[in-house]
């Protein structure tokens, strides 16, 4: 039961990003920027499909790719209750964003500066709220491939993080410094 949730997990973060993205598409505004300023971008969707793999593949007893670490019920439902904390955070942060929602770096069509809603109580709310659907994830399906995804995506949500806190910057000068001092970067 946990790993369909694992499952559903992924597919609700996917449909909520292309469906943000569609309907930000219907008012003009170019939300998909992956990739344009970071060629290095397009490393990310085989990982990605892997990742999807090893989780289908659990869920649904194909063939495993990786070993699980442990095996432990009670873990299982703390990682569900875990992505669902996530998931919750990422739909109010989609929310918290309005126009502004953006994946990758649009320096040329930035939207306004959002520091309310889950921007008031963390600066990346999106990284935060992917980051605990991927541990949730983890504690569906320890395996040890799976752990590290998390340890390379939390290396690679800072990594990101800090490219756009230097175009923020750039583009909002001080009013995004000063939000900074305000709020914290994650959780």
């Amino acid at each position: 039961m946990t790993g369909y949730i694992a499952v559903a997990a992924l597919f609700l973060l996917v449909a909520l990003v292309l469906s943000r993205a569609f309907q930000l598409k219907k008012l003009g505004i170019k939300a998909i920027q992956f990739g344009e300023m970071d060629k290095k971008d397009f490393l990310i969707p085989p990982f990605a499909l892997l990742l999807f793999y090893i989780v289908f593949a659990s869920a649904f007893g194909l063939p495993q790719i990786g070993a699980e670490l442990f095996n432990n019920e009670l873990v299982g439902w703390i990682g569900v209750a875990v992505c669902v904390m996530g998931i919750l955070l990422f739909i109010y942060a989609l929310i918290s964003f309005g126009k502004s929602f953006r994946v990758g770096l649009d320096e040329d069509h930035p939207g306004e500066l959002v520091t309310t809603g889950a921007f008031s109580i963390s600066r990346n709310p999106i990284y935060s709220a992917f980051g605990l659907v991927l541990i949730g994830i983890f504690l569906i399906i320890p395996n040890w491939i799976i752990l590290i995804y998390v340890f390379t995506g939390i290396w690679l949500f800072n990594r990101q993080i800090r490219l756009e806190e230097q175009s923020l910057k750039k583009i909002y000068g001080e009013k995004y410094m000063e939000y900074c001092k305000r709020v914290r970067r994650f959780l």
